[in-house]
């Protein structure tokens, strides 16, 4: 900074030698930015020595000789310390604003992490060892009693292994969504992506899952693009849509994706027996159970936790609320033109 700064002086000072005054402020400059872009005081007060020296040795009559009895230049040095060191302390405080925000920030994250990790626990510790612990007493009943059981028996006992099964997988799915997540320290790649093909494969893979599902989809008629990660999106309209059908008691769910203007907003509609009002403020939290005691491990607590984690790191929201004949979970994705915009603003 001194050296661009003293070039310019004697650029400036080559072509208007009658109005040196000018070539302080080239100084001046120089010295905040030197506060700015360092630590400490050392370097400014250094800087500051040195414009003075170099004002009035190079720059003032007679030139090229150093004389600090001319008339102004204690004060000239004063001013332009106290500009120094003004400068180093405001952005020594703003240095160190800027470290206490960034660990803050830290902070929540690793609060945010360990909430996630103890909603793993949780799902490892029973949304899990339940369907496996049904699986394996299926799986002895018909070894032991294989010739005792008739045909609707055994059938009854392969279904029930099938169905837990497929419960497990989900789950296996949801926990590796996180994962995903918590390895990219919250942050998810994503690429330009149709809403319509994101749908398109949600649905088909709930259908084999559950092939009686009665879903009715209504979207705009315009191409709608969305920035996303688009397995992570698809489990998060997964996981909705079978919360709609299984725990609900609804005979189909709608969904219906309207754009917002800067923002894709999905809409998953029961018509069931809705949720319980008390529990809507806590139900993203990864505690909520909407199940009887009997079959706990339809549970769709941790799901919904997963949701709202994937959609965060999405830049979205996510909502639930009751209408006056079920439930309503809602997401909304910033657009691909919002996103667009927001770059070209940073």
């Amino acid at each position: 900074m001194l050296a661009t700064a003293t070039g310019l002086a004697f650029i400036f000072f080559h072509f208007v030698k009658d109005n040196t005054a000018n070539i302080a402020l080239i100084y001046i400059l120089a010295l905040i930015l030197i506060a700015r872009w360092t630590t400490g005081y050392l370097y400014g007060i250094f800087s500051s020595l040195f414009c003075v020296v170099f004002i009035n040795g190079c720059f003032t009559y007679p030139f090229f000789e150093i004389n600090f009895s001319m008339t102004g230049y204690p004060i000239t040095f004063v001013c332009m310390l106290i500009i120094t060191i003004t400068t180093s302390a405001m952005t020594t405080k703003l240095t160190r604003q800027d470290e206490m925000i960034a660990e803050r920030e830290r902070k929540l994250n690793e609060a945010e992490k360990e909430r996630i990790r103890a909603n793993l626990l949780r799902a490892v510790s029973h949304d899990l060892r339940t369907p496996l612990t049904s699986i394996i007493g299926s799986s002895a009943s018909y070894i032991e009693n294989h010739d005792e059981l008739d045909p609707d028996e055994k059938l009854s006992l392969i279904a029930s292994i099938h169905d837990d099964s497929n419960w497990l997988l989900n789950m296996v799915e949801n926990l590796l969504s996180v994962t995903r997540i918590q390895s990219d320290g919250h942050t998810v790649a994503k690429e330009p992506e149709l809403v319509e093909e994101v749908v398109s494969e949600a649905i088909d893979r709930l259908k084999k899952r559950l092939p009686g599902a009665s879903i009715h989809v209504t979207a705009p008629d315009e191409m709608l693009m969305i920035p996303m990660d688009f397995l992570l999106i698809e489990q998060v309209l997964i996981n909705l849509l079978e919360n709609a059908l299984v725990h609900s008691g609804s005979p189909r769910a709608d969904l219906i994706i309207t754009n917002d203007g800067g923002a894709v907003t999905f809409h998953i509609i029961d018509h069931g027996k809705g949720i319980d009002a008390s529990a809507l403020p806590d139900i993203f939290s990864g505690k909520y159970d909407s199940s009887p005691a009997s079959d706990t491990r339809r549970g769709m607590g941790i799901g919904l936790s997963i949701c709202r984690t994937i959609v965060q790191a999405h830049g979205g929201i996510i909502t639930a609320q009751n209408h006056e004949d079920g439930a309503e979970f809602a997401f909304s994705l910033p657009a691909l033109e919002t996103v667009q915009q927001q770059m070209k603003t940073n």
